[in-house]
């Protein structure tokens, strides 16, 4: 069994898309997932499979809410290895601890092409730093998030990839979450 990290965006964001955590818990059961745990409302989500593929993992779900709810949310499943090495790679990690609440992962559903990398890095913003790796975008906002202007969007339209934003407190705590279920 694969301990699996999975990233639901856009769901219960100002009234849209709603699902409810136990329903989306019986769902993933149902398709026979097990160790389900959620953590807040915003699908963030800890799981064991006996699949071998993040990008299979990741369409049953995508397929199961569109079933159950309704609704085409993106989907993005990382193994708990993955979002580990994922973690240990962010370059703001040696820096301040009190800093961390200005801290973001924005996920990337597949590697960006090499020259809208190389155009995007040529870009500044003040308050704003971003550094581009393989299948994130280590984000720093000095105002916080709300007030950025390098939002999952913004990544998404310049990268042409699909991307789920996550602050550095969630990112520890379903690391937390996937390694607690390691034991389980």
């Amino acid at each position: 069994m694969t301990n699996y990290i999975v990233l639901l965006r856009g769901i219960n964001v100002s009234g849209q898309k709603i699902i409810r955590m136990p329903q989306l818990r019986a769902m993933l059961e149902a398709l026979g997932f097990s160790e389900v745990s959620t953590y807040i409302q915003s699908g963030n989500i800890v799981l064991k499979s006996a699949l071998p593929m993040s990008a299979e993992v990741a369409q049953i779900i995508k397929e199961g809410i569109y079933k159950t709810f309704g609704f085409d949310v993106p989907v993005l499943a990382k193994t708990l290895p993955e979002l580990e090495e994922i973690i240990k790679r962010s370059p703001f990690r040696a820096l301040d601890r009190s800093e961390s609440k200005k801290w973001y992962y924005v996920l990337l559903q597949e590697t960006p092409k090499r020259e809208l990398i190389k155009s995007l890095q040529q870009e500044k913003f003040p308050n704003e730093q971003f550094t581009i790796a393989t299948n994130c975008v280590y984000l720093s906002c000095d105002l916080g998030y709300g007030k950025t202007k390098c939002d999952n969007n913004f990544f998404e339209n310049k990268l042409k990839v699909s991307a789920t934003t996550r602050n550095h407190r969630t990112m520890m705590k379903l690391l937390e979450m996937g390694k607690q279920i390691s034991k389980q």
